[in-house]
């Protein structure tokens, strides 16, 4: 059929008459809009209704005028379009949303073009003529509507993430007072003078360098330190699923956004004591002992005695039957009956085991001090893991 001509008086009626229904059409078309999409009517972002109302009649006016002389819609008649892709982006309405009432206005504008034509014959046949110039603004008007969302989403992540990024430099500084965005981010985040929080630093693994971390701070949840570290732990062996393999270290838990800054250097000392593994490594659920000899210290080792070393070096070969033996009996209170019955042994193979380390190492197991001496040296070494301790909610 082809398109209706500016001189047929049907499809000068039909203009007259939507154009004299306007702002009915555009009230149902807003109406409609809520009704059918949830995340319009549930938005708390009081500008919203008034801001759909302005973009629907302006559609509408694209519409009317093009229809008397069949022009077809322009991407230059959307430029209101682009400015309400932004703003919705803004409310929290997703490009779907967005699309899907663009559609619902369209097709409220069919039934007014279909209602303005009456039963006329000619004025039904200028109606159906129409279609085309409808279709001609959903095809036109929706391609500007989700190039203008995707690039004003686009800039939104890349502000959030800047904001984000300048807030913690500024807490890393030591800053502690804010407003504006930076206020509204740290209220989002459950962030304030008197929270409870955790700093984490991350980089990929066998890269130490802090121009590549990732640094991130965050309230404590309700099941404490272990239940954030056990969320962040799951998290990275999901990357590593991927083939992203990251060394992460965890601060202990500070109050307050003044200590952010001491937090962030407890991380960094729990992510390097991973080295160049892939993990989680976090101060709160250390012990002492293990804190005191995380920080990779050349000295110390220096200081291991040399049959203590080379006890390490050739029991690591073996397999670390002893060394095992050795941690399960200071973990059982030096108490050699207890170990064997963790390391599912005969008594007498862990009383064995335990004098060959006596003799190797020239250390007295019954003195707490010689032990001590030997798990630091295996710490230092690396020949044990750090043991994690309970952790308070």
């Amino acid at each position: 059929m082809e398109p209706p001509n500016a001189a047929h008086p049907a499809v000068t009626a039909i203009t007259a008459a939507v154009r004299a229904s306007l702002e009915d059409l555009v009230a149902t078309a807003v109406q409609d809009i809520w009704d059918q999409v949830p995340a319009y009517s549930g938005s708390g972002d009081e500008r919203l209704r008034e801001d759909v109302t302005r973009h629907v009649r302006a559609i509408f006016e694209v519409f009317l005028a093009g229809l008397p002389g069949g022009r077809r819609a322009r991407r230059s008649d959307f430029r209101m379009t682009r400015e309400q892709a932004t703003r919705r982006v803004e409310q929290g309405i997703t490009l779907a949303d967005f699309l899907q009432a663009f559609r619902i206005g369209q097709i409220t504008l069919w039934h007014g073009v279909l209602a303005a034509a009456g039963d006329d014959p000619e004025a039904r046949d200028a109606a159906l003529a129409a279609v085309a110039q409808i279709m001609g603004v959903i095809e036109v008007g929706s391609t500007v509507a989700a190039e203008a969302y995707v690039e004003a989403q686009q800039l939104a992540v890349a502000e959030s993430d800047r904001l984000r990024r300048d807030l913690l430099e500024d807490l890393l500084a030591r800053r502690a007072s804010f407003a504006g965005p930076k206020r509204a981010l740290l209220r989002a985040s459950g962030l304030g003078p008197d929270t409870r929080l955790l700093v984490t630093t991350a980089v990929l693994a066998g890269d130490q360098s802090d121009e590549h971390a990732l640094r991130d701070a965050a309230a404590v949840p309700q099941g404490g330190a272990a239940a954030a570290v056990a969320g962040l732990r799951r998290a990275c062996a999901g990357l590593r699923q991927r083939g992203i393999a990251l060394a992460a270290g965890v601060g202990t838990v500070r109050t307050g956004l003044s200590e952010v800054a001491d937090a962030y250097a407890e991380a960094r000392i729990a992510r390097n004591g991973l080295g160049a593994a892939p993990g989680v490594l976090a101060l709160p659920l250390l012990t002492s002992l293990d804190y005191l000899v995380l920080r990779d210290d050349e000295t110390a080792r220096r200081l291991i005695r040399p049959e203590v070393r080379r006890f390490v070096d050739e029991d690591v070969a073996a397999g670390g039957a002893l060394i095992a033996t050795l941690v399960e009996f200071a973990a059982s209170d030096l108490n050699a009956v207890a170990a064997a019955e963790r390391l599912h042994l005969h008594v007498n193979t862990a009383y064995y085991r335990l004098d060959r380390i006596a003799e190797r190492t020239g250390c007295d197991l019954r003195r707490l001090a010689d032990v001590m001496e030997l798990l630091i040296a295996l710490r230092l070494l690396g020949a044990i893991a750090p043991r994690a301790t309970p952790q308070a909610p």
